[in-house]
């Protein structure tokens, strides 16, 4: 089995995806079987300056060069091998955020991230004209607000685009991106699988400039279709060693959550995917666009231009982790040394033996702002009425369903307002790595089945690496959803719960008691 990972090296018969996430750069490399066979991490972290949070572009590149030396050392490492070449290659990062370049192809403002929040000026202007929810991280909102702030840079943009976009362009020479990833620059209309049109020249008649937004934008590419190859300069770019060979095909640079959805298999109608760790998201891939505009709800497309809606929660397992470290802290204080799996295994299972609605406890786990509930700043709470059952199964249970609390508010649109019709989800995330616990939960608060995979994939990165050996194995007329079901994932197991009677019913109660306390959190927050 070596040898022939060994060979397939040797030849390219491998498919590598290099993901951009908030704290961590990963690279997976694939054999033809799609297994991973080789791994690359880089640790980095974004910064406040001058309120903004942002990567420089020395952090960028310093860390997709640490992490792809970090993947040809566990290359050598493993197999005894220099990676010469490669099948197929793909990029992905966070979505949204702004970087907007000249015609000489310099970077006029600091990369501004998904996690600025400074564009609701442009968002609240936008969403009428376009009839259309954009959120404050898109890209569009970006570019807006710069023009409404007089932000002196903007005449001068010749292209804008993403951080997946800006390396992919910087690698291959190519102005573009994957449609999943656009969608979180600019509508996307999936009758067309390209930008919106009509939005495109509602967006022109709120400007004087010289551009076209159609101009200035990437072009829009799905699944499966080339994106140019790696050059010779980008080679140099990706490995600084000069051992890795130009020429190398790539994908349509994707963002997190089209990758997201490969890695669960969850791009076929009526399929969708849980992300639940620090933050929180649920997809859901729809027959058809949604009539009406929810600002709680935010519409991308799957990498191959079906439509999905998302809701998207800023605060998830936080607060849990903290309580957990604390109740942790607590152990240690008698003299008791827990292990931290051990620790959590514990306590999440205790939460199943307290009442299906908590007896009383409501926990609130805003870290952070919340759109979805109105909070524009978070205060982590715990609330409960004098006769409450205080125990410790009850308290952990409240804070697991807080977990989910928020995203139930917004899936509840979904599927209750507009009747959105779902087959399945699947749950990832640190949420879930308490066997059942997280799960149950989750199936509770969805009122859905939800699966959790038995192998775990290794995220995003290995979703990229997916799509991009997509592109190179495409048959004619072959579906992202068929090769995914055929050929990457037949075979694979998991474990599918359906929700319990009972605790629908309790997180229910739960929910109703947390939506009326609302307030508290709301004035915490605004005593400050």
């Amino acid at each position: 089995m070596n040898e022939a990972v060994k060979e397939a090296i040797r030849t390219g018969k491998t498919a590598l995806g290099i993901e951009f996430g908030s704290t961590r750069i990963k690279a997976v490399l694939v054999d033809e079987s799609h297994a991973p066979i080789a791994m690359g991490t880089y640790d980095w972290e974004n910064r406040l300056e001058n309120n903004i949070w942002t990567y420089s572009l020395e952090d960028i590149w310093k860390g997709l060069q640490g992490c792809y030396k970090s993947l040809t050392d566990d290359v050598e490492a493993k197999y005894s091998e220099k990676l010469t070449t490669l099948g197929s290659l793909g990029f992905s990062g966070m979505m949204h955020g702004y970087m907007p370049f000249n015609a000489a192809g310099e970077l006029l403002v600091p990369f501004r991230t998904w996690r600025n929040t400074q564009t609701s000026e442009a968002c609240r202007k936008l969403i009428p004209v376009f009839n259309f929810n954009i959120p404050q991280r898109w890209s569009i909102a970006h570019l807006y607000q710069a023009i409404l702030s007089g932000e002196d840079h903007v005449k001068d943009i010749a292209f804008f685009t993403t951080l997946a976009g800006y390396i992919h362009w910087k690698l291959s020479g190519e102005k573009v991106l994957g449609i999943g990833e656009a969608a979180g620059m600019f509508p996307i209309d999936s009758t067309i699988m390209d930008f919106d049109q009509k939005m495109l020249d509602q967006f022109d008649g709120l400007h004087n400039f010289d551009w076209k937004i159609r101009d200035i934008l990437p072009k829009v590419l799905v699944a499966g279709e080339p994106a140019g190859v790696l050059t010779a300069e980008g080679a140099k770019l990706l490995d600084s060693t000069g051992t890795l060979q130009p020429g190398v095909p790539m994908c349509p640079p994707e963002g997190d959550a089209g990758t997201g959805m490969v890695a669960t298999n969850s791009v076929a109608v009526r399929t969708g995917n849980v992300s639940a760790g620090t933050s929180i998201f649920a997809m859901v891939v729809l027959e058809k666009a949604m009539e009406k505009v929810h600002e709680e709800i935010d519409m991308v497309t799957t990498p191959d231009g079906m439509p999905v809606a998302m809701v998207h929660c800023n605060n998830c397992t936080s607060d849990l982790n903290a309580w957990v470290n604390l109740l942790g802290e607590c152990a240690e204080s008698f003299g008791v040394k827990v292990d931290k799996n051990e620790l959590y295994g514990v306590l999440y299972r205790k939460a199943l033996e307290g009442a299906a609605d908590c007896g009383g406890v409501t926990a609130y786990n805003y870290f952070s702002g919340e759109p979805i509930t109105g909070l524009d700043a978070g205060r982590p709470m715990v609330v409960r009425t004098p006769d409450a059952d205080f125990s410790l199964a009850n308290f952990m249970r409240s804070h697991l369903y807080s977990a989910v609390a928020t995203l139930k508010i917004g899936m509840d649109i979904l599927l209750k307002e507009e009747h959105v019709a779902v087959d399945s989800l699947m749950g990832h995330g640190g949420f879930f790595k308490t066997p059942v616990v997280g799960q149950r939960v989750m199936a509770a608060g969805m009122n859905a089945p939800i699966t959790v995979m038995d192998t775990a994939s290794e995220g995003g990165a290995w979703g990229i690496a997916i799509l991009a050996a997509f592109m190179k194995e495409k048959k004619d007329g072959e579906t992202l959803s068929s090769y995914l079901n055929d050929k990457i994932f037949a075979g694979q197991t998991g474990t599918t719960l359906n929700p319990d009677v009972e605790d629908v019913k309790g997180f229910d109660a739960f929910l109703e008691e947390y939506k009326k306390l609302l307030p508290a959190e709301k004035a915490a927050v605004a005593a400050k």
